[in-house]
């Protein structure tokens, strides 16, 4: 399917301008949560200039699947729109080539372990704020620079174990399971790119820059609602409920016949409709489940009767007609048929271009839309065209390269 028009993204409007078009970030992170907030920011037309360490981004290496240039397709998904160059930061002519890249930009984004960069003179507080005042300083970590987990890295999987994710996430049977995607990183780059942006509105009223700290830990204890606001309440541990919602019913995966379906009713209203549509009608009469607490009370025998009555109904028929009347409904789907999906390509979610396939960009602006402006780049692509742009010429660049400060490439495998 890759490459057929349904699945590709509506063409930008190429005069439009990027709403940070002007803005020059210097990324220096790994991974996901910080590869992922300069993806947004360079979506939306900002300059950003990849650095990696000589063994490059680890995400280069997690795969198959790769694409044409040998780099793992995780990372292509979390890179587009930037520039790449290789340096070595563990050495003082790698810090001062960084140092000449700060003299113009905007944004500076880590997420090495806290203490990292101090101990390569390289700390916002002491030697980069003096310095670059006006630089927006973005550092991404684990648990922060203090307190009792202070410096100690941090993964995704992990934060979603420490932080209670996992204990409301499973079934009796399964046990406490992880979320199957990394949400943790994912939500931790989103709330990175909105400290940045709020640090540039505040910039814009004051002329200063400031640091922004985004944590895997606090976002995983940001995405507790309501468990951590019901447990708050009551003090009654929350537990595992599969799909089920802890303070809605009939909000639940359900049986049909041939495949599976989500239904999300959430006031009494959608309940006589969906009632009604199912031949269960009965039901309302039932001093069980006329409102929403006595269904949660008695949700077994509500279960019950649900999944009699969809057990000979189709799925997509059913959750087209739930919909129309007005009733959330929707069929659980694969991957493939999430993006199969005609809205997906009308909402541009798909992108296939010139060899390149990613995920389109979930911020929608009408006046400066988000684009794709470049694919993801090869290790260290762009180095002596970035270098030459810094103000080196090509013997000091050459220097540098036989320093060792600029790593060839592509990197040794590892």
């Amino acid at each position: 399917m890759s490459g057929s028009t349904e699945h590709a993204a509506p063409p930008p409007n190429a005069r439009a301008a990027g709403a940070l078009e002007g803005i020059r970030v210097i990324d220096l992170s790994r991974v996901l949560a910080g590869p992922l907030c300069t993806q947004m920011l360079a979506d939306q037309g900002a300059n950003v200039i990849k650095i990696e360490p000589p063994g490059g981004d680890e995400t280069r290496t997690l795969g198959p699947p790769v694409n044409a240039e040998g780099d793992a397709a995780y990372f292509t998904a979390v890179n587009r729109g930037k520039r790449a160059i290789g340096l070595d930061l563990s050495l003082a002519g790698g810090r001062d080539v960084l140092l000449r890249l700060l003299e113009d930009a905007d944004i500076l984004v880590e997420n090495f372990i806290p203490g990292t960069m101090a101990r390569w003179g390289l700390d916002y507080e002491t030697d980069l704020k003096p310095r670059f005042p006006q630089l927006i300083y973005c550092a991404i970590s684990g648990f922060g620079q203090d307190g009792p987990l202070g410096g100690l890295p941090g993964y995704d999987a992990i934060l979603q174990a420490m932080c209670g994710l996992m204990s409301v996430n499973g079934d009796p049977a399964s046990g406490p399971t992880r979320i199957g995607i990394p949400i943790v990183d994912h939500l931790t780059g989103y709330t990175a790119q909105a400290g940045i942006l709020l640090a540039l509105y505040h910039r814009a009223r004051t002329g200063r820059g400031q640091r922004v700290d985004a944590t895997l830990f606090d976002t995983a204890l940001s995405l507790l609602v309501p468990h951590a606001a019901n447990w708050m309440h009551t003090q009654h541990v929350p537990g595992l409920l599969g799909s089920a919602h802890p303070n809605i019913a009939p909000y639940d995966r359900f049986a049909c016949l041939d495949g599976e379906i989500f239904l999300g009713v959430v006031n009494d209203r959608q309940f006589g409709k969906f009632c009604d549509y199912v031949g269960l009608a009965p039901l309302l009469e039932d001093e069980r489940f006329t409102t929403n607490r006595q269904r949660l009370q008695h949700r077994d025998a509500l279960r019950e009767a649900i999944e009699a009555a969809l057990a000979t109904r189709t799925r997509d028929t059913l959750c087209q007609d739930l919909m129309q009347r007005g009733v959330p409904a929707g069929p659980v789907h694969s991957v493939p048929e999430a993006f199969e999906q005609a809205h997906a390509a009308h909402r541009g979610m798909r992108i296939d271009r010139d060899g390149y396939h990613g995920i389109g960009a979930a911020t929608r602006l009408a006046e400066s839309p988000a684009r794709l402006r470049r694919p993801p780049p090869a290790y260290a692509q762009h180095t002596d065209e970035v270098l030459r742009e810094a103000g080196l010429d090509d013997t000091h660049i050459a220097a540098l390269r036989e320093q060792g400060v600029l790593p060839r490439w592509p990197p040794p495998k590892l």
